[in-house]
C-alpha cells in the first residue's frame, strides 16, 4: 500500500510525513472514494436519473414502461446525493424527524406507482400515483431549504382560500 501511495503522491523518497494524498483522504472503509470520484459518481447517477425521467415521457402511453423509467430515474436522482455525503449520512438525513414523513410518503408513492403499473395496469391510477410521487419529492426536497415548506404552505393556503 505504501508503494501505491508513494506512486500517486509523486514521490518515492520514503518520506512518511506526507498524508495528504488522495488515497488516505476519508478512507474509513473499503468503499471510500476520492472527492473527484464522488463528483463523477454524483454526476453520472444524476444524469442517468434525469435521462430515465426524460425517456419516460416518450413512453407515457405505456404505463408499465413509463412508471418503471420514471420511478427508477427518480430514485437514481435522489440516490445521487449519496455519492456526495455517503450512504449512511444520506439515510440519516432521510430518516431525520423533520423529513421522516416526507420520506415515508415519497417511498409509499414510489411503491404505489410501481404497483399501479406492474400489477393493476391502469394508466389513470399510474398517472395519479406518479403525480403524488412528484408532489412528495418536491415536499421532501423543500425540507432541505430553510423555511421553504412554511413559505409554500402559506402560499397554498392563500391561493386555495375560499372566502369571498
Amino acid at each position: 500500500m505504501q508503494k501505491l501511495n508513494d506512486f500517486f503522491s509523486g514521490g518515492g523518497d520514503g518520506d512518511d510525513t506526507t498524508t495528504d494524498n488522495f488515497l488516505e483522504d476519508g478512507s474509513e472503509g473499503l468503499c471510500s472514494l476520492s472527492p473527484t470520484q464522488r463528483m463523477y459518481g454524483f454526476a453520472a447517477s444524476l444524469a442517468t436519473g434525469l435521462l430515465l425521467m426524460f425517456l419516460s415521457m416518450i413512453v407515457f402511453s405505456i404505463p408499465i414502461k413509463f412508471a418503471l423509467l420514471f420511478t427508477f430515474g427518480n430514485v437514481l436522482a435522489i440516490g445521487s446525493t449519496a455519492f456526495l455525503m455517503g450512504p449512511e449520512q444520506q439515510m440519516n438525513m432521510m430518516l431525520d424527524p423533520v423529513r421522516f414523513y416526507a420520506t415515508s410518503i415519497y417511498i409509499g408513492c414510489v411503491v404505489l406507482a410501481l404497483i399501479c403499473a406492474l400489477l393493476i395496469h391502469s394508466k389513470i391510477l399510474t398517472f395519479l400515483a406518479i403525480l403524488c410521487e412528484i408532489c412528495a419529492l418536491i415536499w421532501y426536497s423543500l425540507s432541505y431549504i430553510p423555511f421553504a415548506r412554511r413559505m409554500v404552505s402559506e402560499i397554498m393556503i392563500r391561493l386555495c382560500d375560499t372566502e369571498l
